[in-house]
C-alpha cells in the first residue's frame, strides 16, 4: 500500500508545536489583548494539533469560530487557515465535494494576500481531492502547478510530498517508468535533507511499482530497505505497512507460510498502535491467504474480523473487501447459501455509493428549480415596479423632450426585459436538463415503474409477485483468472460481458437486479408481470450463453483469456422492493432466489439449467427443446429435477 500525503500547511512562525506549550495555545486565543495574528496562529495550531486528525468533526466546528474571527477582524490569514482546516476535515471524512469547496476558498484567499506557500499547499490539496474522486488527469494538473510554485520559492521539504503525489498518479495510471522517475526524484531530495521517515515511505512506493511490474526480487529488495529504516527509527506504522507489502509479494509467489509470517507481524504492530484501518486490511489479507491454503475455517475467521472492523469504522471499501473474501471462501467451501449472503452485501455497498450520487443530483435539480422560481418572482416584481414607473413618467412628461426621455427609458426597459427573458429561458432549460439527468440516473438504478412511484410518493411499497423467473450467471475459474490477469484487464473483461448482458436483458424485457463480483442476477416478470416473462428470461439466458461461447472462441484464437459460464433459472414467488431510505436499492427476496442460485451452481459450462417449475411452464413451447437431467443433489434443497434447455 502506497501512502498519499495530504499536506496541511499551517506554518505560522513564532509558535512551536510541542507538548510543553500546546495547552497554552487556547489561552493565547482567548486573550483579547494579544495581536490578531498571534491569536489566529495559536488557534490554528490548537485545532490542527488537538483535533484535526483525531476528531475532524470537532476541528470543523472550531474552524468556523476561526473563520468568523477572520471575517470580523478582516484578517484574511485567519480565514485562509480556517478554510484549510475545513478542507482537510472533509477530506479525512472522504466528503470530496465539500473538501474541494474549502480548498478552493483557501487557494483564493492565499492568492489575494500573495501567500505563495499557501497557494501551493491549497493547489496540492485540490489535486488530492481530484485523486480521491478518480480524476487523475485533473489531480496531475494541480500537482504540477503546485510543484512549479514550490520550486520557484525553493521549498524542498514541501516539494517532496508533491513529487511523491505525482509519482503516485503515474503509478495508478500504469505509467511505471514515469512513476519511478518521480519517486526516485523524491527520494533524492529526502536523502539530501535527511528525511528518514519520508525516504522510508518513498522506498516502499518504489517497491510497490516493481511489484506491479512483476519484478518480485526488486520489490522485496526495496521493501526490506524501507523496513530497515522504519525499524531503526521506530516508525511503527511505517513498519506495519511495509511488512504487509512484503507478505503480499510472498503471497504472489505462492510462498504462503512466509506470507502469513509477515502479515501476522504487520497485524501485531497495527493492533499495538491502535490502527484499526491497517488491522482490517491485514486481517483480510490473512483470510485470503488461508483461503489459498484451503484452510477455510481460518479464512472465515479472519475475514469476519476484517468485516466487523470495517463496519465499526464505517468504511465501505474495507467492508466490500471483507465481503469479497467471505464470498470467495464460502463459495470454495461449497456453501452456496452463505456465499450468496455476502454477494448481496457487496452489491448493497456498491449500490449505496451509486445512490448517494443520485441523491446529490436530485438535490442539484431541486436547487436549480428554486433558482428558476426565484428568478420568475423577481421578474414579476420588477415588471410591476417598471409599469408603475412608466405610467408616472408618461403623466409628468408631456413635452417632446419628456417623450424623448420616455422613449429612451422604454428602450432601456425593453433591453432589461429581453435580458431577463433570456436569463429565464436559460434557467428553465437548465432545470429541464438537470431533471432529465436525474431521471436517467434513477432509471440506471431502479425499474421505470419503481422510479416513477418513488418520485411521486417519495417511497415505493414492497410488492409480492407470484410468478418471477430468476436468472443467475457465474463465470468458471474467476478466482484463478483474477490472480493471473491485471486488475485493469480483469475489470475490462467483466465489463465487456456485463454490458452485453445489459443489452440482452433490455431486448427481452428482463429486469437486471444486480451484479456482484463475477455474478449477474436478473428477473423476468417484474415490476410489471407479463404472460411471456418466463420465455423471455430463458431466451435472454440462451443469448447470454451464446455471447460468452462466441467470445471465448474469439479470444482463445488470439491467445487471450476468456471466461466460460454457467446459467441457472428458477420460477416462483418473490418479494421485491426498495431497501433503505437514503441509500436505497431495489432487490428481491424469497426461496425462489436461493433455488435459482442452485440451478446456476449445479449447471454446466455453456448450458442453461432450469428447474422443474420453469420446465413445466415451457414444456409445450415449440421453440425449445429440453434435456431431462433427472434429480440432482442441491445444497440445502435435497434432490431437485433439473433440465437443460436450448432453442430448436
Amino acid at each position: 500500500m502506497k501512502k498519499l500525503l495530504l499536506i496541511l500547511l499551517i506554518t505560522f512562525t513564532g509558535l512551536c508545536l510541542n507538548a510543553q506549550n500546546f495547552d497554552s495555545l487556547y489561552t493565547v486565543w482567548q486573550d483579547v489583548t494579544q495581536a490578531d495574528s498571534n491569536r489566529a496562529k495559536a488557534y490554528s495550531y490548537y485545532i490542527a494539533k488537538g483535533f484535526l486528525f483525531s476528531n475532524p468533526d470537532t476541528a470543523f466546528i472550531l474552524a468556523q469560530d476561526l473563520l468568523r474571527f477572520g471575517e470580523e477582524k478582516q484578517y484574511n490569514k485567519a480565514k485562509a487557515a480556517a478554510y484549510k482546516i475545513m478542507g482537510v476535515s472533509n477530506a479525512l471524512k472522504t466528503d470530496h465535494p465539500k473538501a474541494l469547496k474549502y480548498f478552493k476558498l483557501n487557494w483564493k484567499i492565499s492568492k489575494e494576500i500573495g501567500n505563495k506557500m499557501g497557494s501551493a499547499g491549497a493547489i496540492n490539496n485540490i489535486g488530492i481531492i481530484y485523486y480521491g474522486q478518480g480524476d487523475y488527469p485533473k489531480a496531475l494538473e494541480y500537482y504540477l502547478r503546485s510543484l512549479t510554485i514550490l520550486e520557484e520559492i525553493g521549498n524542498k521539504e514541501v516539494s517532496i510530498s508533491v513529487i511523491n503525489n505525482i509519482g503516485t498518479i503515474y503509478d495508478v495510471q500504469g505509467d511505471f517508468p514515469k512513476a519511478l522517475e518521480y519517486f526516485q526524484r523524491c527520494l533524492k531530495v529526502q536523502l539530501e535533507i535527511g528525511d528518514k521517515q519520508g525516504s522510508a515511505t518513498t522506498i516502499n512506493n518504489i517497491g510497490s511499482v516493481y511489484k506491479q511490474q512483476g519484478d518480485y526480487p526488486k520489490a522485496l529488495d526495496f521493501y526490506k530497505r524501507s523496513l530497515k529504516i522504519n525499524n531503526e527509527n521506530e516508525f511503527k506504522l511505517g513498519s506495519a505497512n511495509v511488512l504487509n507489502n512484503i507478505g503480499s509479494v510472498y503471497q504472489l509467489q505462492n510462498n504462503f507460510p512466509l506470507s502469513l509470517e509477515y502479515y501476522q507481524s504487520s497485524l501485531e504492530i497495527s493492533k499495538e498502535m491502535g490502527d484499526k484501518n491497517g488491522s482490517a486490511n491485514v486481517l483480510n489479507f490473512i483470510g485470503m491467504t488461508y483461503k489459498e491454503l484451503e484452510n477455510y475455517p481460518k479464512a472465515l475467521e479472519y475475514c469476519k474480523m476484517a468485516l466487523v472492523t470495517g463496519e465499526e469504522l464505517g468504511l465501505p471499501n474495507l467492508q466490500k473487501n471483507a465481503c469479497q473474501c467471505l464470498y470467495e471462501t464460502y463459495k470454495a467451501f461449497g456453501k452456496g447459501n452463505d456465499a450468496l449472503v455476502y454477494l448481496e452485501k457487496i452489491q448493497v455497498i456498491e449500490d449505496s455509493l451509486d445512490v448517494e450520487e443520485t441523491g446529490i443530483k436530485l438535490q442539484q435539480m431541486e436547487f436549480a428549480k428554486q433558482v428558476f422560481a426565484d428568478s420568475m418572482a423577481s421578474l414579476e416584481k420588477e415588471r410591476l415596479v417598471e409599469e408603475a414607473h412608466q405610467a408616472e413618467v408618461q403623466k409628468k412628461n408631456k413635452t417632446r423632450n419628456g417623450l424623448l426621455i420616455g422613449g429612451v427609458f422604454f428602450v432601456l426597459l425593453a433591453g432589461g426585459f429581453y435580458s431577463r427573458w433570456r436569463f429565464t429561458k436559460k434557467a428553465k432549460a437548465e432545470v429541464e436538463l438537470e431533471k432529465d439527468r436525474s431521471d436517467n440516473l434513477l432509471l440506471n438504478i431502479l425499474p421505470a415503474d419503481i422510479a416513477e412511484e418513488l418520485k411521486i410518493k417519495g417511497k415505493a411499497d414492497a410488492r409480492d409477485f407470484n410468478m418471477v423467473s430468476i436468472l443467475f450467471t457465474d463465470f468458471k475459474g474467476f478466482t484463478s483468472a483474477s490472480e493471473k490477469m491485471s486488475a485493469k484487464d480483469l475489470v475490462a473483461s467483466i465489463n465487456q460481458c456485463f454490458e452485453a448482458f445489459d443489452g440482452i436483458c433490455e431486448k427481452h424485457q428482463v429486469e437486471k437486479i444486480k451484479t456482484i463480483g463475477d455474478a449477474y442476477m436478473a428477473a423476468g416478470g417484474l415490476p410489471v408481470p407479463t404472460d411471456d416473462s418466463v420465455k423471455n428470461t430463458v431466451l435472454a439466458a440462451l443469448e447470454m450463453q451464446s455471447f460468452i461461447t462466441q467470445l471465448h472462441k474469439e479470444k482463445e484464437a488470439k491467445g487471450e483469456h476468456a471466461f466460460q459460464m454457467r446459467v441457472g433459472i428458477h420460477t416462483g414467488p418473490v418479494v421485491a422492493g426498495i431497501v433503505g431510505v437514503k441509500k436505497f436499492q431495489y432487490d428481491i427476496w424469497g426461496d425462489t432466489v436461493n433455488t435459482a442460485s442452485r440451478m446456476e451452481s449445479n449447471g454446466d459450462i455453456g448450458k442453461v439449467n432450469i428447474s422443474q417449475t420453469t420446465y413445466e411452464l415451457l414444456k409445450k413451447d415449440p421453440d425449445f427443446s429440453f434435456e431431462n437431467r433427472g434429480k440432482i443433489e442441491a445444497k440445502g434443497k435435497g434432490e431437485i429435477d433439473m433440465y437443460f434447455v436450448s432453442e430448436k
